[in-house]
């Protein structure tokens, strides 16, 4: 109900409720194990002058939620909630864009080795958004061992070359 004061439209994708102003994803509201969270697309841009937004995950860039263990803190922070959400469509309405950072990690020796091996995966990989690249690179970089990171690369090969991301 809070979103939904704040003129959003409410749709539902990924399963999950979705708000969006102008047909533009803005915000999701989550149910977890643990806890729920309302989630802003670009919550990178806001001020956060209460200090209530946290990276969903340490690789995040854009993204930023609150999360919530009880319906009481919900209700304590309505009002908070409801400026962010009014800023984060004021952040849409300007049409500011996040900044990513362009392939921050390093791409590890094993797959830049198959890149620079086989033309077509290295073209196959470009193609891909920056996200699915991030993915692969960040998958591949993970194991500590050479050799685990170079099977990860060989299992991936064929999905880079189908022009699919690492998770569809």
């Amino acid at each position: 109900m809070i979103v939904l004061d704040c003129g959003l439209k409410e749709e539902l994708k990924w399963g999950i409720p979705c708000y969006t102003y102008n047909k533009s994803n803005v915000i999701t509201v989550a149910a977890f194990n643990e806890y729920c969270s309302i989630s802003f697309f670009k919550g990178a841009l806001l001020k956060d002058t209460h200090h209530i937004l946290e990276k969903p995950g340490e690789n995040t860039q854009a993204a930023r939620l609150v999360r919530f263990t009880n319906v009481q803190e919900i209700g304590a922070l309505e009002t908070i909630l409801k400026d962010y959400i009014y800023e984060t469509i004021e952040v849409e309405k300007a049409g500011l864009k996040v900044g990513f950072a362009k392939n921050p990690e390093p791409i590890p020796e094993e797959f830049q080795h198959k890149l620079d091996e086989i033309p077509a995966l290295k073209t196959a990989f470009e193609a891909l958004t920056p996200g699915r690249q991030r993915a692969y690179i960040l998958h591949f970089s993970a194991p500590k061992q050479s050799k685990t990171r170079g099977s990860r690369v060989e299992k991936c090969m064929q999905k880079i070359l189908d022009g699919k991301g690492l998770n569809d």
